[in-house]
């Protein structure tokens, strides 16, 4: 065999477990979590929306159609809705004396039937200049549905007004930061599964609990995400914390101070993990399985990520990314509480094994992990995830062997549907 089909060969054998996901997950195991919507069963324009989901994002249509009954058209529509809003504020040929009233104003645009925007260069620019459609299915919605997307569109819009000529500073400004732009999202979410009344009140009314459903993920890809920021110009790692380890955020990707940057990249990652216990006490109380999956899957995803950037030097070198079976695995297992605490507990326990003795964040990164312990095994002991016999590891070890070619086809296959845990 040449190095190419050696080196997957031994990623296989590796993880035995990715392969017997990953061929469950092609052979129609993906419906379970992500059955897809029927075209034409919707009317001429939520099916154009649908299209329009899926161009901007694959792995957020998927998630979005698994989800039961009308939510699935109102989350469809809050999606396209902050994805336009997020156009204007990314495009960066619109000068700040037009783009901050249209930031303020863009929940209004939501009642203006004739409402667009045609001079966007953005990739995603179609959902401006077709914001008619997206406008009058909104409209189409139930009023109580119409109410929280207009309201948080509203907050969203005037928080990225104030952070386009401010960088993030404190660890405070952190949160805010990651609270316009995500949290405010699970809030969203939150008020529109108890409007479904697929869940109970409180997920909609606990805005602290939805809140930090958006941190973590927010924070998980601000970490992850350094390099590509950096490359790009955008800085939203925290001041607060990176001037202890640095005269400049882009000093931390030179060679010379890679020690340093991996200490603060380990800070950080300790900050987000204070919001899992959160994240656990938010999806013990879903009821609904599309629901619970649409939320667990993401979470479960961030933590991975974070485990595999834990005091890694790769996070200034290049992207970090979770193995694609990896993934599949993640998705297929998060269906129910016990299972998600059960994945929690495997990845923090894998960056416990990583502290540096060294390292000045060691003692935190300790003590939250603790916590998420103590919420991860009520009774004090839990059954590993993985319980393999000898005789399926070694026809799994047999599988991979003979078709290490086929299975590097289903990685490519199943691409679209891991998405979640890249973006």
């Amino acid at each position: 065999m040449s190095a190419a089909p050696m080196e997957l060969l031994r990623k296989w054998l590796g993880h035995p477990e990715d392969i017997y996901n990953l061929l469950r997950f092609k052979m129609g195991g993906y419906r379970a979590v992500m059955p897809r919507i029927d075209p034409d069963s919707l009317g001429r324009g939520l099916r154009t929306c649908y299209r329009y989901l899926n161009q901007t994002s694959r792995s957020f249509a998927a998630v979005i159609q698994a989800l039961d009954g009308e939510l699935r058209h109102a989350v469809c529509i809050f999606y396209l809705v902050l994805r336009a809003l997020d156009t204007i504020e990314d495009d960066m040929t619109i000068s700040l004396d037009v783009k901050v009233p249209m930031l303020h104003e863009f929940h209004s645009y939501l009642y203006q039937p004739e409402w667009k925007y045609m001079e966007s260069k953005e990739k995603d620019r179609q959902v401006l200049e077709d914001f008619p459609t997206i406008s009058m299915e909104f409209r189409n919605l139930s009023k109580v549905y119409q109410d929280v997307i207009s309201d948080i569109c509203h907050k969203m819009g005037v928080g990225m007004a104030e952070f386009l000529e401010k960088k993030v500073d404190s660890q405070h400004e952190w949160d805010k930061y990651c609270h316009y732009v995500a949290g405010l999202v699970g809030i969203g979410l939150s008020r529109l599964f108890s409007a479904s009344e697929l869940e109970d009140p409180i997920v909609g009314q606990d805005t602290e609990l939805a809140n930090s459903m958006g941190l973590f993920l927010q924070k998980t890809n601000i970490i992850r995400d350094y390099l590509e920021d950096q490359l790009e110009g955008r800085e939203f790692w925290p001041r607060e914390v990176w001037s202890r380890y640095a005269k400049k955020l882009s000093d931390l990707a030179k060679p010379e101070n890679i020690d340093m940057a991996v200490q603060c990249l380990n800070e950080l990652i300790t900050n987000a993990l204070h919001h899992v216990p959160d994240v656990l006490t938010y999806l013990s109380r879903l009821k609904n399985q599309s629901v619970f999956n649409f939320c667990a899957i993401p979470q479960v995803m961030a933590i991975a990520t974070l485990a595999a950037c834990y005091n890694n030097k790769q996070v200034f070198r290049g992207v970090v990314k979770i193995r694609k079976g990896q993934a599949v695995t993640l998705m297929m297992d998060a269906t129910n509480i016990q299972a998600v605490k059960a994945i929690m507990y495997q990845y923090v326990e894998e960056i416990y094994q990583k502290i540096p003795s060294t390292d000045p964040s060691s003692n935190k990164t300790q003590q939250v992990i603790s916590s998420i312990r103590a919420m991860s095994l009520p009774g004090g002991s839990m059954a590993s995830r993985h319980h393999y016999s000898p005789i399926y590891l070694s026809c799994a070890m047999l599988l991979a062997a003979l078709s290490w070619q086929y299975l590097s086809t289903i990685s490519k296959a199943t691409e679209e549907y891991v998405q979640a845990g890249e973006n």
